[in-house]
């Protein structure tokens, strides 16, 4: 079989040359030696892929390789481009690296075989060339040259071989091995197999001993391809002069590992990248370093591009942030690519717009519903996606303005949107507002007012609890209602609910100094005050003086108007000064709005705490204040009492008992509204206080129970069960002496006490008492004064009889008979017992013993006489000798009669 390439001509050129220049031959040698010594041992596979890579390429197709063992040889064929001429001469030079499509083509790359052969066959299906140890030594001899101490020059000198490839292989290489384990080159070149077939585009899959390593691509959006290996797999993005890869990891792209440059195989260039690059760059002949003088600036054009093309949460992650470099390569490729993140279009904004990280800002800690609110004032603004922590490092190294809590404040200053936008941010803030520092950053945040006015910071606003229409609110910072946040509250906004803004002062000193002729002032704090009212509660009084337009057409203050269909206006007498409010202004500002400033509907209510006055302009207000024993601590009182007209007093009565407030006004006794109404109103020409309860009978037959469907609910301002003042006391003993009144002798004895403790009480003085000109006897007799008796000792009951006997009771009986003008009994009787008794003591009488057990009293001590039959003899008032149970005499001594024992004497 003739040989295609020619291989003898070759050989002899080389020879020729060899003999003409010995040094040529001892540096091919010295070359070859540093091969043998194991300097290409571990890129024996890499090389190879790469002539593999070549062939394919030259041939337009994706190859595949195929690596086995036989009889101590390891073949290596590929799909491709048979071995042409060309290559032949590559193969013999050393020296020369042709490149094509950035793929070596034998020369050098070929050379590697040698770290592991002394005899390599290429067999092509064009022919093949064999090189051999042991021929190249035979040559040497035969032309008289002598082989240096450093190695034999293998690869110079070229024979023809006859054996064709592996069938469906372009090529085939053998390599007989010259001392290494066959097994052990298969395992370097399988660990090599990944890294190849991501490297060399033009080979798409290697058998290493039947295990197939095999590479797909899938196009995908955005200029990505999916690269798959085995179970491994990369995004891969292509820029002019280089591919970048990223890692994916359960589906999400992870920054790769410290790698190498990929030239395009594995050099050992070191880089710190978060992608690994597969770059077009010139490289020394043997392919491990880049070669001196080589521009690698231009691998990085087009970095910005890569980032776009990623989903854009994990673009910061592929950012060479700063830091030390590995190389000189590596410091000059994260320079370039940083320039290169910080000038293209690719940070997501939160308007879903790829941004310019240089001209972009982002807000630490953004969400994205605080995004959504800024996006239209900060259309530059970062999505709140890579606002967080993680980010912050890759953000900042591409030039990304940070802004802080206290510039954004800063900025929104002068910005106007709606009170319901700002709203929407106050929320959106508040999660980032986690301590007072953030607080106190925000403390020039922009608020809207009611008014219409912006003003900066929360701390000087007020917040209107529930307040959803409070108008110009001018005399207070009051946030707009919409705009009502709790972030306010926690920067510093004054919680105020409706009641609290209109009993400030600044309203007392608008309303003292209003000028009604002003009706666009007029008109504003009317619509200001009332809009808040109602949801007011227990406002101050001086609200009253508010201007309103009464049914006239007139300005008069509310709290001389009434509601059209106000009740209080059915009770009224025709000379009361009310007047009605105008319809149009129940119907804009709603009834109880106008209630709440005073505008009266039932009676109006006074409050004041601590008074120290009687300055409420309150009907006959000093002659309460001092019936007061003390000043009181607070004043609640019903007002306009004294308008009321005496014919529709049960009305008015009705009205104050179902109106909770002036029902409240009626709880206290001592109190102006129940005063006034015992001492002012008139029922049939009665005064009040002259009839009582149904319920209190303590004067029952005496007074009159009130006839009223709330009579009990009225207490506090009938009778009560005691005598409480002059009027009263002269009332009671006026109606003991009325002979229409038929009171029970209960209710006289009662009477006649109550009367005497108010005296003694000092309630009432006797100066303030007339004398009545009968008396009531216990019996209900009425007598004449001269002939009553007081019963002022216990054991004159026997002998006063009931027809002029006057009972209190024995300890009031003497203030009794003052307030009478009377006798009492022990002074206008005299008694003397008839009859000598037996001397005992109290604690020797068994019936005395036992009565006072049974009464619950202590025994007496001390002397008693028992009489078999105690009989007195009386004179004065009372004639005549009675028999008695038991008496005592001037002396002291208890009589008692014998069987009728007494528990006491006194």
């Amino acid at each position: 079989m003739r040989d295609p390439f020619d291989t003898e001509s070759i050989r002899a050129a080389t020879l020729s040359a060899w003999s003409s220049s010995p040094t040529r031959l001892k540096e091919d040698a010295a070359t070859e030696d540093d091969l043998v010594r194991g300097g290409y041992r571990d890129r024996l596979l890499t090389e190879l892929a790469q002539n593999a890579a070549d062939a394919a390429s030259r041939a337009g197709i994706l190859g595949s390789m195929r690596v086995w063992s036989s009889g101590g040889a390891v073949h290596v064929a590929n799909t491709g481009a048979p071995l042409d001429i060309g290559g032949v001469h590559a193969l013999t030079a050393l020296r020369v690296s042709a490149k094509t499509d950035g793929v070596g083509r034998f020369g050098v790359g070929f050379t590697a075989v040698r770290a592991v052969s002394d005899d390599i066959e290429f067999r092509s299906a064009a022919g093949g060339v064999a090189f051999s140890r042991s021929a190249t030594q035979q040559a040497l001899a035969d032309a008289g040259l002598s082989a240096p101490g450093v190695g034999i020059p293998v690869l110079r000198l070229v024979w023809p071989s006859r054996e064709p490839p592996a069938a469906g292989f372009a090529s085939e290489i053998v390599l007989r091995l010259r001392d290494a384990d066959a097994d052990a080159v298969l395992d370097s070149m399988r660990s090599e197999a990944v890294d190849l077939l991501l490297e060399l585009q033009s080979l798409e899959s290697i058998d290493v001993a039947g295990d197939v390593i095999h590479r797909d691509v899938e196009k995908l959006d955005g200029g990505l391809d999916l690269v798959t290996i085995g179970d491994l797999r990369w995004w891969q993005y292509r820029t002019e002069h280089a591919r970048w890869l990223i890692p994916l990891v359960d589906d999400v792209p992870r920054p790769a590992s410290p790698d190498v440059l990929r030239a395009p195989t594995r050099s050992d260039e070191e880089l710190s990248l978060p992608v690994l690059v597969v770059a077009d760059v010139a490289m020394q002949p043997d392919r491990r370093r880049v070669l001196p003088g080589a521009d690698v600036r231009g691998v990085a054009d087009g970095y910005g591009d890569v980032l776009a093309a990623l989903p854009g949460r994990y673009r910061p992650s592929f950012v060479p942030v700063p830091g030390f470099a590995r190389s000189a390569v590596d410091g000059v490729l994260r320079e370039r690519m940083l320039r290169e993140s910080t000038t293209t279009a690719w940070l997501l904004g939160c308007s879903g717009d790829d941004l310019v990280p240089s001209r972009a800002t982002v807000l630490p800690g953004l969400t994205e519903k605080l995004g959504d609110v800024l996006v239209d004032v900060f259309p530059g603004l970062v999505s709140a996606s890579l606002s967080g922590p993680r980010d912050a490092t890759a953000l900042a190294a591409v030039g990304v303005h940070r802004l802080g809590l206290a510039e954004l404040a800063e900025m929104l200053t002068g910005v106007a949107r709606e009170p319901s936008w700002w709203r929407a941010l106050y929320d959106a803030l508040a999660p980032l507002v986690v301590d007072g520092i953030a607080a106190e950053e925000l403390a020039a945040l922009p608020v809207p007012l009611t008014d219409g006015r912006t003003v900066t910071g929360p701390r000087t606003t007020v917040l209107g609890e529930d307040i959803r229409a409070a108008g110009a609110v001018h005399w207070a910072r009051l946030v707009h209602p919409d705009a009502a946040s709790p972030l306010l509250s926690r920067l510093g906004a004054v919680e105020a609910t409706a009641s609290d803004l209109l009993s400030d002062p600044a309203v007392e000193a608008l309303l003292d100094d209003l000028d009604w002729d002003d009706t666009e002032s007029v008109e504003t704090l009317t619509e200001s005050i009332l809009s808040l009212a109602a949801a007011a509660r227990a406002l101050p009084s001086w609200l009253g003086s508010l201007p309103l337009t009464d049914s006239e057409g007139e300005l008069r203050a509310a709290d001389e108007l009434l509601l059209p269909d106000a009740p209080l206006a059915s009770v009224l007498s025709k000379e009361s000064p009310f007047g009605l409010v105008a319809t149009e202004v129940v119907d804009r500002f709603g009834a109880e709005a106008l209630r709440a400033v005073g505008v009266g509907w039932g009676f109006g209510i006074v409050t004041d705490e601590l008074p120290t006055a009687p300055d409420h302009e309150l009907d006959d207000e000093e002659s309460w204040w001092e019936s007061l024993p003390e000043e009181p601590d607070v004043l609640l009182a019903v007002r306009d009492l004294d308008l009321v007209d005496e014919r529709r007093w049960p009305q008015a009565l009705t009205q104050l008992v179902t109106d909770p407030g002036t029902a409240a006004a009626l709880q206290d006794r001592l109190g102006y509204t129940a005063w006034w109404l015992r001492t002012h109103a008139d029922i049939d020409g009665e005064r009040l206080e002259s009839f009582r309860p149904p319920s209190e009978e303590t004067f029952d037959g005496l007074l009159d129970p009130f006839d009223h469907p709330h009579a009990d609910a009225l207490a506090s301002a009938l009778a009560s069960n005691r005598c409480d003042s002059a009027w009263f006391a002269r009332l009671i003993i006026e109606r003991l002496a009325d002979p229409l009144r038929s009171p029970t002798p209960a209710v006289i004895a009662r009477a006649h006490r109550l009367v005497a403790d108010a005296v003694i009480a000092g309630r009432v003085h006797l100066d303030d008492l007339d004398l009545p000109p009968r008396i009531r006897a216990i019996s209900g007799a009425l007598v004449d004064p001269d002939d009553a008796l007081v019963l002022d000792r216990p054991w004159l009951v026997s002998v006063v009889p009931a027809e002029v006997a006057v009972l209190s009771s024995m300890e009031t009986a003497s203030v009794l008979a003052s307030i009478l003008d009377v006798r009492t009994a022990s002074e206008a009787v005299d008694a003397e017992v008839v009859g000598v008794g037996r001397v005992s003591s109290w604690d020797r009488e068994p019936r005395a013993v036992l009565a006072c057990a049974a009464l619950g009293l202590e025994l007496p001590v001390g002397q008693v006489v028992v009489h078999r039959d105690l009989v007195v003899r009386l004179s004065g008032a009372i004639t005549g000798e009675r028999d008695v149970a038991w008496w005592v005499t001037p002396d002291g001594i208890t009589h008692l009669a014998d069987g009728a024992e007494r528990p006491s004497g006194r």
